[in-house]
């Protein structure tokens, strides 16, 4: 007669393999996983990438440094955010697809996004008259045009572009490599995390708000959670990343255009010039308030059709 085993091993003695449990990435909830994923990239591209930048431009942007600082932000945003973010998806969730869903995008659905994004940009420059028309104390107000004085210097320095050849290097560097990047974190990533306890419209306005915070500009931290609100719609509604990707590509080539013609990039469509005052900009506004409602209606209905 042969003795049972002991409690706890299998016949012959065998100690029993228990079944695996994944690795840490794995077992991380969706939305602890978000946030150290976030925190990670912070450091690497504001911390390290940003640091290095500094150190070597010695803290300006110049004539004679500009085409560094583009090309550092670019080599910056593909290791620093972009090549991560597509590790740790694959630490966490193996195949690449489900968490970056891309393919090419239709016309129908390309078209609506880059319209609602133009009417969304001319709303939310309605909205920054508003912001700027609030009073506030004569030393916050100093505060305020400081920092927007240093972004918006900034931002004039790495656009400009005084030929076409130099134009297209600055799409490249400031508006067709963050929108890859940034899109494959944001709405990649971490709104798919995100979606994994909370829902997708949740996940995508829950991003939105995330995306606007991350570029560490108070003064536009609205309008950036705007536009990041809407670009996980479109993932939301599409469950194509290009979708999002192509919609960020147009609202920073916009910026890029109306600098390299000499164009206000928070100019008014029905006013580019300036002038017309209070009735135009809210005619302004109504306009694009329906165009962006239109544009979201069709393009809802265009994902419902081709689900």
């Amino acid at each position: 007669m042969t003795a049972d085993p002991l409690p706890g091993l299998l016949p012959g003695g065998e100690v029993p393999v228990p079944p695996p449990r994944g690795s840490i990435w794995q077992r991380m909830h969706p939305v602890l996983f978000a946030a150290l994923s976030l925190l990670l990239v912070f450091v690497l591209y504001q911390g390290v990438a940003g640091g290095i930048t500094i150190l070597l431009s010695k803290g300006k942007i110049t004539l004679d440094n500009v085409s560094f600082i583009r090309w550092a932000t670019v080599i910056s945003q593909v290791a620093c955010i972009l090549l991560p973010t597509l590790v740790l998806g694959r630490l966490r969730y193996g195949a690449a697809r489900s968490v970056f869903p891309l393919r090419f995008p239709g016309a129908r659905q390309t078209l609506l996004s880059v319209v609602g994004v133009f009417a969304l940009q001319q709303l939310l420059q309605v909205y920054m008259m508003a912001q700027d028309a609030i009073p506030l104390p004569p030393e916050l107000r100093h505060i305020e045009d400081l920092i927007k004085g240093m972004y918006e210097e900034t931002y004039r320095m790495l656009v400009s572009a005084g030929s076409p050849g130099e134009f297209l290097v600055v799409v490249f560097t400031v508006a067709l490599v963050p929108a890859i990047s940034e899109e494959y974190l944001f709405r990649g990533l971490v709104q798919h995390s995100v979606e994994e306890s909370s829902g997708g419209l949740r996940a995508a306005i829950a991003t939105g708000i995330i995306f606007g915070a991350y570029h560490l500009n108070p003064i536009n931290i609205v309008p950036l959670m705007a536009l990041g609100a809407y670009f996980g719609y479109l993932v939301y509604r599409s469950r194509n990343l290009a979708v999002a990707i192509s919609a960020h590509f147009f609202n920073n080539f916009v910026a890029c255009a109306a600098a390299y013609m000499n164009v206000r990039d928070d100019f008014i469509a029905l006013s580019p010039g300036g002038a017309g005052g209070g009735p135009v900009v809210m005619a302004n506004a109504l306009l694009f308030l329906v165009v962006f409602l239109g544009s979201t209606y069709y393009f809802v209905r265009i994902t419902d059709e081709e689900a």
